[in-house]
């Protein structure tokens, strides 16, 4: 039931209000303006009924205070008729209506009933669009979880402003993806995106690579070359891995970032840039700021927006959807042949398994059980060994739940899988996979004995 609050400092008149609004609403009622504001706050009416002329703080406050909170709640000012210019005041104010005392009480009701609907109709616009735009996909990442819905709505109001961000997260969880998203979305979004993957080039040459360099810098520099930063003037410059850079070249970043000013190396000449920089990194920047290894006024100067990319384990309701987003994306040598699909049992493969690459052991175990089957449905048994022993393993746990295997079978059987993924992790030298077991090579071979443990099966 809608909640009406009734402001007036004469209780005849909220008296009068209650009985005429109690059969439809909960009527809750306030003497004054800062005991409405209070009853606001804590049981959010659907419509106030105001009075404006009250003792000490008016009504014409209230809807200040409103104004200047950004509350958005209709209200209907009750004013006398030698006072309708001050209702007037109050419509501009932000009132949606007013009526005068002594006010007839059948208009008063239709007038409550129509701003409460009018209130309501506004509300349901606003889900549906928020269902609308509850999509499962954005850019090229893909989901329906809340995790990374919420990224979803993050990307996009962050593409709306200029400020640098650091996206931070596991491996895999595609932090590039929502660069691109957010450069996409942006303003910039016809001007280049220029990623940098900090840790991959040698360090002898990320300089340059960054800042460019003149003819004659240093040996092998036959030519001018501007770097990453010119190459991407007017658009986004995104540098992942930034915790992999040495301390020289932080400061230069640094400066780069604070005075929007590069120098080619071998040269004296500022060079202006108009950049946005998005940075990513799978390291915790703040214990490499506390080890020393990282500088604090950079990391402040990158993290002015942080974005969390949540691993796929925290969003496993995404698994199936991802699935079937990488195997519509693989490429069919025969445009006639059936669509790939997945078993019910990779499935549940996939499901089960914990995936510590994230997303993209994911798609690349999509691709590697497209290219182990023969036709277009993909079984567990051509999934990679880790998600199919992830598979296998929930399955026996579902035998012995069934009771078709006893407590020992079940301790057996896990052990033999156990022993059987060490023993292949180590192309079957017993002596390197006790030593990963932490066991010693005889226990490793009476238990291979006992259990049946062969390279063949």
């Amino acid at each position: 039931m809608p909640t009406v609050l009734v402001v007036d400092d004469e209780p005849a008149v909220r008296e009068s209000l209650r009985m005429l609004l109690k059969r439809e609403y909960d009527i809750e009622t306030a003497e004054s303006v800062d005991t409405a504001l209070h009853s606001v706050s804590r049981c959010a009416p659907d419509l106030i009924l105001l009075d404006v002329v009250m003792p000490e703080r008016n009504g014409l406050d209230l809807l200040a205070e409103f104004r200047q909170s950004g509350i958005e709640i209709p209200v209907i000012v009750l004013t006398a008729t030698n006072t309708v210019a001050v209702a007037v005041e109050a419509m501009k104010m932000g009132a949606a209506d007013f009526v005068t005392k002594p006010f007839e009480l059948e208009p008063l009701r239709l007038k409550v009933a129509q701003l409460i609907e009018h209130q309501r109709l506004e509300q349901e616009v606003v889900r549906l669009r928020d269902e609308v735009r509850q999509r499962h996909q954005l850019g090229r990442m893909v989901g329906r979880s809340p995790a990374i819905q919420e990224v979803f709505r993050t990307v996009e109001r962050l593409a709306k402003s200029s400020a640098t961000v650091l996206i931070s997260g596991e491996s895999g969880t595609g932090k590039e993806l929502a660069a691109r998203a957010i450069h996409d979305l942006s303003a910039r979004s016809a001007e280049p995106f220029i990623p940098v993957n900090c840790g991959a080039i040698p360090r002898d040459l990320i300089e340059s690579e960054l800042f460019g360099h003149e003819k004659g810098a240093f040996t092998g520099a036959s030519e001018r070359r501007i770097g990453r930063f010119e190459a991407a003037n007017g658009g986004t410059l995104f540098l992942d891995e930034i915790g992999e850079l040495e301390a020289n070249l932080q400061v230069k970043l640094l400066r780069a970032l604070q005075e929007r000013v590069v120098e080619r190396v071998g040269s004296t000449h500022p060079v202006l840039i108009d950049v946005r920089i998005l940075a990513a990194t799978n390291r915790d920047l703040e214990a490499e700021v506390e080890a020393g290894r990282f500088r604090s006024d950079l990391y402040y100067r990158v993290n002015v927006v942080p974005l969390v990319m949540p691993p796929l384990r925290e969003r496993r309701e995404d698994v199936e959807l991802l699935a079937e987003t990488f195997l519509g994306r693989a490429t069919r040598p025969d445009p006639e042949a059936p669509a790939p699909s997945l078993s019910d049992a990779a499935h549940r493969a996939l499901l089960d398994y914990r995936w510590p690459g994230n997303v993209r052991e994911l798609e690349n175990a999509i691709e590697h059980g497209l290219a182990m089957s023969d036709g277009p449905v993909i079984d567990v048994a051509r999934l990679p060994l880790p998600v199919r022993r992830s598979g296998q393993t929930e399955a026996l746990r579902e035998e012995w739940r069934q009771g078709q295997i006893d407590f020992e079978q079940l301790v057996a059987r896990f052990e033999t899988e156990i022993l059987r993924e060490a023993l292949e992790r180590q192309d079957w030298n017993q002596t390197r996979t006790a030593a990963n077991l932490g066991i010693t090579r005889r226990i490793l071979k009476l238990k291979i004995d006992k259990l049946g443990i062969d390279g063949r099966g």
